[in-house]
């Protein structure tokens, strides 16, 4: 008896979240003078200033100007940090912004979420809506990141605050549309965020999981078949088992194969297709330390660009960039690829070499630093501050070769190489090596 009893309390407390569900997927009121979406049957479009507006974007906010003359619509922000000035320069370039509100993650129930900071968040967003929300590059705001989505009854306080953002961004400001990010396609977060919020959208943030993508959309599309977004895709992170060396040093693509990997990703697996697709944005448009300061890096510090950049003008475009930047083919140290499990005496010399697939390398500067491995991870969160170059190990280099000193302290290194030519654009490559007394 317990089994068929059990079965239909289950099944009777599906039908009930599916009926709650079915009332809450219906579309609200929206001011159809600002940024909505509208179903047509079946397809769902971004409208703005009363036109369809598909995203072509970058997560990010600097570069802007290349931005758009990249073919590039929408910049996205993670928190509001000088969110007035981003929104002034975005404007200036004729781009849009989704703006990044954030927001504890649920697991900090205890801590936050049934504490009076909750309420405080709640006013202070509220505040920040309000100042905003009639600055015409906005377009849309980003409730957390990458947050979890539970089941748990003890969870519910989460959902009372979150929830509390949202209706209050409905009710202050209808004319932009409400989304929240999530990591890749993970069922019990999307049912959760459905039977549970009144988002607007759904927005992911995908990588190497981006290939199961469409399949995973028809797959679950009898539950949730809403509109979303990609706000972050781009080359698998240094998270893979498969891409670490003996010691556990990440090894990194070049940037000439890590360009070849965006524009394959992108028409292979990007479900342009897809009628609930609002569009995608690209990771990351600028700068920034992950392990190491090039991994996701689409531009140096001073602006120059990698390849990348340039293949997604001809994504978004569909024509070649003006400019291409040096084709970078690897690196050896000491004769040596990434791969192979470098080990060097403290204090000896050794001769390094990066190969560029025109031999001639006249025009082009070669820029090369030795760092200690960066393996600190505060959080479980590779650190994003570049660690320190270590200087005075470069006894001498002649266009692609270099001649230089181990360090003499035990550990893990890592050489790096910046390629540049004379018309803004550059390359990168680096391989990790080990320093032992006795290797």
């Amino acid at each position: 008896m317990r089994c068929p009893l059990l079965r239909l309390i289950i099944s009777c407390l599906i039908l009930c979240l599916f009926s709650l569900s079915c009332n809450r997927s219906q579309p609200r009121n929206v001011n159809k003078d600002g940024v909505y979406i509208k179903n047509e049957n079946g397809k769902y479009s971004l409208y703005r200033n009363g036109e369809p507006f598909f995203i072509k974007g970058a997560s990010g906010f600097t570069n802007l100007k290349r931005l758009n003359e990249a073919g590039g619509n929408t910049i996205r922000v993670w928190d509001t940090l000088n969110l007035g000035s981003i929104l002034d320069s975005a404007q200036a370039h004729h781009l849009a912004v989704i703006a990044g509100l954030p927001m504890p993650p649920s697991e900090s129930i205890d801590d936050f979420y049934k504490t009076s900071k909750a309420s405080a968040h709640v006013s202070k967003i509220a505040g920040i809506v309000n100042r905003f929300k009639h600055h015409p590059a906005l377009l849309s705001w980003c409730v957390g990141n990458e947050l979890a989505f539970p089941y748990k009854p003890k969870y519910n306080q989460f959902y009372t605050i979150f929830n509390a953002v949202v209706n209050m961004i409905h009710q202050d400001d209808p004319q932009h549309p409400v989304t929240t990010t999530i990591m890749s396609f993970q069922k019990k977060n999307i049912v959760n965020i459905k039977l549970r919020t009144k988002i607007d959208f759904i927005s992911f943030n995908i990588f190497g999981s981006i290939q199961t993508l469409n399949e995973d959309l028809q797959k679950f599309n009898w539950f949730w078949d809403g509109p979303f977004l990609i706000t972050e895709w781009g080359i698998e992170g240094p998270w893979t088992a498969d891409s670490q060396n003996a010691w556990g040093a990440y090894i990194e693509n070049t940037s000439t194969k890590k360009a070849e990997q965006y524009l394959s990703t992108y028409e292979k697996y990007m479900p342009v297709n897809n009628s609930r697709f609002l569009g995608s944005m690209v990771f990351y448009w600028g700068q920034k330390q992950e392990l190491t300061p090039t991994w996701f890096s689409m531009f140096d510090e001073n602006g120059a660009e990698t390849e990348a950049v340039q293949v997604m003008h001809y994504i978004w475009t569909g024509q070649k960039a003006p400019k291409k930047a040096p084709v970078l083919k690897y690196m050896l140290v000491d004769g040596k690829g990434a791969r192979d499990n470098i080990l060097f005496k403290p204090g000896i010399t050794i001769n390094s070499k990066v190969y560029i697939e025109d031999p001639d390398t006249t025009g082009l500067t070669f820029k090369w630093e030795i760092f200690a491995e960066d393996w600190f991870k505060p959080n479980g969160a590779f650190n994003q501050k570049k660690p320190k170059e270590i200087k005075n190990l470069i006894i001498g280099q002649s266009g692609p070769d270099l001649k230089f000193k181990v360090p003499a302290t035990e550990g893990p290194y890592r050489l790096l190489v910046y390629v540049y030519d004379q018309k803004g654009s550059f390359a990168t490559s680096n391989t990790p090596f080990y320093v032992l007394k006795n290797p």
